[in-house]
């Protein structure tokens, strides 16, 4: 799969999953939202470290800076 995020659309990703997983991990978010905060954290984890996502696909979004 061709990578579509930029490096900074990937650093994002990564501090809002930390910022849910603190979230959920202090007890400010529990519940049915707690784990649904903690399952896009955890999917925005994994999209930023393969530099994939699958909703920029069908709409042909690249944040990702073409080489010259």
């Amino acid at each position: 799969m061709k990578q579509n995020m930029g490096l900074i659309d990937r650093i994002v990703r990564l501090i809002v999953a930390a910022a849910a997983g603190v979230l959920y991990f202090t007890g400010v978010v529990t519940g049915i939202w707690g784990i649904v905060i903690l399952a896009v954290g955890g999917i925005f984890i994994v999209t930023a470290v393969i530099g994939v996502c699958p909703l920029y696909m069908p709409f042909g979004i690249s944040t990702k800076k073409e080489a010259k």
